[in-house]
């Protein structure tokens, strides 16, 4: 089964379909890899063999009675913010150890209806927090191209586990950057979708006018099939839209002649790094040289969304974790009355960087600054919309890096929260606008490292990003597993 890490999701299905190799037998493959190479890199924090294997098994039989699925017996991985029914779900904070869901996520619940094999639930950087996987309560995921450095985050986890084939494929979360960070740190595809394309019923929230699910694959392929697979209005999700998801795989192969694709000179300004910026223009001669068309533009408040996004995201936080009290589920440190057990459970519950946005949030909440800071936050944040719908009046999509450097070393920015968020100043401007994004690798640097191009689209326009991705795959293909783990 050595070949099956550079198989697509098709084309193992049809090697499923063909007998070739079971269902159970592919799961097995995989939690053997699991076994082998997770230790040493991070990625799963609980896996189920016994549920994969039972879940492979009716695969198995569904293949046999002549059933079908888009996911039918591809074994997966989950980040640990995804509710999964009967499976302790913990954003990876103490605060949240034990608990197990009663229900499935909308994602879950469409993805066993196509098949899917259940692996394990993915590290992440706690409650989403973060851009390293640092920031976890219970371990750290490392960067399979350098085990020094990295993964990216908040998904580092699902990063890692796909960009070293410990699962066919896996589900992440984007609120400022956390499908695109670490997939471009770990040279992987990795899309945020429109927001409200895909259900956040079942996501635990850190931000809910930012946060989304989406598909993390190491070729365009998964994506697209993954993305069929879950995207689609959700009357339990208040912010889902109604819109009949169209046919992804088919922008597969499109041409991209006549495309125009923006070039916004705010990406490719000082700060970001020499190599990823002539890795990236180099990716767009490409685009060109298939027949794109360049159009310069700017997008002039972008320079505010990262100051925008803080303190957005930080406001929604206080308000979303202020549920974690130790009354209903998850943790309770005890005390002598009801204020100071809210107080201890808090205290010893949420890590560093959750209770630093917590603060934040709280602040700019406050009577008194409220205006001063998310009514003024908001005001930018239109303004930031509005130039995209500007941008997009004379372009396709857009062009930038995903991130301006390649994966820095673990330890490098734990203590400088700010350099840390400067990891995501260009995946932030389109979870302010709601936009879909994605990062696909388009070489290494010097040091053997994966450098990642964002494509940023219009809404709902997951397609155009697709059929880029695609051409640019199909083009330049870039190695995706690193030698050590290989075959």
């Amino acid at each position: 089964m050595k070949d099956v890490l550079s198989m697509t999701i098709n084309e193992i299905r049809s090697c499923l379909r063909r007998r070739e190799f079971t269902a159970l037998e592919l799961t097995e493959f995989f939690l053997e890899r699991i076994r082998k190479y997770d230790k040493e890199i991070g990625c799963y924090l609980s896996v189920r063999e016994d549920l994969a294997k039972e879940m492979a098994k009716e695969a198995d039989r569904r293949i046999k009675a002549g059933e079908d699925g888009l996911l039918l017996g591809i074994p997966m991985g989950i980040k640990d913010i995804i509710c999964t029914k009967g499976i302790e779900t913990t954003c990876a904070s103490k605060i949240l150890k034990g608990f197990v869901p009663p229900y499935d996520a909308t994602v879950i619940e469409r993805m066993k209806k196509e098949g899917y094999v259940f692996l394990g639930k993915l590290n992440m950087d706690e409650f989403a927090m973060g851009s390293s996987t640092e920031n976890s309560a219970f371990q750290i995921t490392r960067n399979p191209w350098d085990r020094d450095r990295s993964p990216g985050g908040s998904s580092g986890g699902s990063a890692a586990a796909v960009a070293m084939g410990l699962c066919v494929t896996a589900l992440g979360t984007d609120t400022g950057g956390s499908i695109r960070q670490p997939a471009s740190f770990c040279g992987i595809f990795g899309l945020k979708p429109t927001y409200g394309a895909v259900s956040r019923f079942g996501l635990i929230a850190f931000a809910s006018s930012l946060d989304q699910i989406g598909p993390m694959a190491r070729n365009v392929s998964d994506i697209a099939v993954v993305l069929q697979s879950i995207a689609g209005h959700d009357p339990r999700d208040s912010t889902s839209i109604p819109f009949s998801p169209p046919n992804y795989a088919s922008f597969l192969g499109q041409e991209i002649k006549g495309l125009r694709i923006g070039i916004p000179d705010e990406y490719f300004t000082e700060g970001i790094d020499e190599e990823v910026k002539k890795g990236v223009l180099q990716a767009i001669d490409t685009l060109i040289g298939l027949g794109a068309e360049p159009i310069k533009l700017s997008l002039p408040h972008t320079k505010y969304a990262l100051a925008t996004y803080y303190i957005i995201c930080t406001a929604e936080a206080s308000s979303n974790l202020a549920r974690y009290d130790g009354v209903k589920y998850g943790m309770r440190v005890n005390g002598k009355d009801i204020v100071e057990m809210y107080k201890k459970t808090r205290v010893m519950g949420f890590g560093k960087e959750v209770k630093r946005r917590i603060i934040l949030g709280t602040y700019v909440l406050s009577s008194g600054y409220y205006d001063a800071y998310y009514k003024k936050a908001s005001q930018v944040r239109t303004l930031i919309k509005k130039d995209f719908e500007e941008a997009f009046r004379i372009c396709d999509l857009i062009v930038t890096p995903t991130s301006p450097t390649t994966a820095f070393k673990l330890g490098e920015r734990i203590s400088d929260p700010l350099k840390m968020y400067l990891s995501d100043v260009f995946t932030i401007p389109a979870n302010l606008a709601g936009l879909p994004a994605m990062s696909c690798p388009c070489g290494f640097d010097s040091k053997n490292l994966p450098i990642g191009l964002q494509l940023i689209g219009r809404p709902l326009d997951e397609g155009t990003l697709l059929k880029v991705a695609y051409a640019l795959e199909q083009t330049i293909n870039v190695k995706k597993i690193p030698d050590k783990y290989e075959c």
